[in-house]
């Protein structure tokens, strides 16, 4: 069996964990727990079956996994990729033998968007991380112990509680309160998302017989009870639900069917769910038009709102991860000249104008060379294309170098 193999059967990697230790979990055996108001308890798996929070999740994933993560060594002013060091290949390709490194990046992005924490298991060899096992959020509870150290205790289903110190676990958290867990953005806006899942109750419940909200049955006349539940029945069959709809009906004794519209409060519920569309927009910070949420955007400011996702969205995750990265996986020695970097431009991949256009600001100021960009393009490099242009108007006047060197 090899040292893998052991260290996950020991830690019951193998297994799923028994989620009781999580804040979800107590907060239900408490009582305290947010119920809406169809009696359904809003947990981060229940936020997710409302469309909106799985389309702002979905894209916060998403783009987080599509952008290349590349540890980079820092020699004096110059830095180039650190591809022989082992972190490099779980940051870039692989963090484990299941996954890929946008797998990974995804999956951390949701913990974080449903839990507020990420955890994963630390496999170290010779001082160096060999691979990151993630554990589920609910399973892992934080300490902070009496010499400012943490501990975490992971409950695992077949092995228990284990207690595990900061250097097994590493930990990336949202803002916190305490600056040890991270505050779960679900758990604070459960009114916000439960509201949104009563709306969607109350419209499927709404169109689900749309001839008993779409009008009235009246009669002058006055009928049994085996007549009336016999006309209930026919009814309910034959003329009821959306498969039934525009269905001719045949009415016997001096029944007149009256057509109603919807009233003032089962109208309204339609903009209530668009209003707690954009609250949940606002609650993860994505722009409404990457949710299909079209109402009031224009081609003018779905291009500010697109920049604005990467620099308000997407930044303060990746500084987060990437400082989480410098301080929990490096060791002390390699974090003093190594960093991890997400490179953001792999978000204009698919607008090859807006990338060309930047290539050539970047020739003509000089500050990249045609090899450069093709090498961004995954192009191989041409003869003579390393020069670096220098514009004419830019460059100095001969006497200010001769009065420099003579002040030398």
């Amino acid at each position: 069996m090899s040292i893998k193999s052991k260290i996950g059967e020991w830690l019951g990697f193998k297994s799923t964990p028994l989620v009781i230790s999580g804040p979800d979990e107590l907060a239900r055996i408490f009582g305290a727990e947010f119920v809406t108001g169809t009696g359904q308890s809003v947990t981060p798996l229940r936020a997710m079956q409302l469309a909106i929070v799985f389309s702002c999740v979905r894209v916060l994933s998403e783009s987080m996994g599509m952008l290349p993560c590349r540890l980079l060594k820092q020699d004096g002013k110059y830095k180039q990729p650190a591809i022989n060091h082992k972190l490099y290949e779980l940051l870039s390709i692989a963090p484990n033998d299941y996954m890929t490194a946008q797998e990974f990046w995804e999956l951390l992005m949701v913990c974080l968007c449903l839990r507020g924490n990420f955890y994963a298991y630390k496999v170290c060899a010779l001082g160096e991380v060999v691979e990151l096992l993630p554990l589920d959020p609910s399973s892992v509870t934080p300490k902070l112990k009496d010499d400012w150290t943490v501990e975490y205790q992971v409950n695992f289903k077949n092995g228990g509680i284990k207690t595990l110190s900061q250097d097994e676990i590493w930990h990336v958290r949202l803002f916190t309160l305490d600056g040890l867990t991270g505050l779960n953005p679900v758990a604070y806006a459960r009114k916000c998302i439960g509201l949104g899942l009563d709306t969607e109750e109350h419209g499927a419940k709404l169109f689900k017989n749309g001839a008993v909200t779409s009008g009235v049955l009246e009669t002058e006349e006055s009928l049994t009870d085996v007549a009336f539940n016999r006309l209930k029945a026919e009814f309910e069959e034959n003329y009821t639900g959306l498969a039934n709809t525009y269905k001719p009906m045949i009415l016997e004794q001096g029944l007149k069917w009256k057509p109603t519209a919807l009233n003032l409060e089962d109208s309204q519920f339609l903009e209530t769910r668009e209003y707690q569309k954009s609250e949940i927009c606002g609650l993860f910070r994505v722009p409404p038009h990457l949710v299909a949420a079209m109402d009031k955007m224009t081609l003018n400011n779905i291009e500010h709102m697109g920049m604005s996702f990467v620099n308000y969205s997407l930044v303060p995750y990746m500084t987060r991860i990437e400082s989480r990265i410098r301080v929990g996986l490096l060791s002390e020695k390699d974090r003093k000249n190594h960093y991890a970097k997400f490179n953001a431009g792999a978000l204009l991949r698919g607008d090859l104008k807006t990338r060309y256009e930047s290539y050539g600001k970047g020739i003509q100021w000089g500050w990249l060379s045609p090899n450069d960009c093709r090498e961004l393009e995954d192009m191989n490099p041409r003869e003579g294309g390393d020069i670096y242009l220098t514009p004419m108007n830019m460059t100095t006047k001969p006497e200010d170098d001769s009065d420099a060197k003579k002040a030398s």
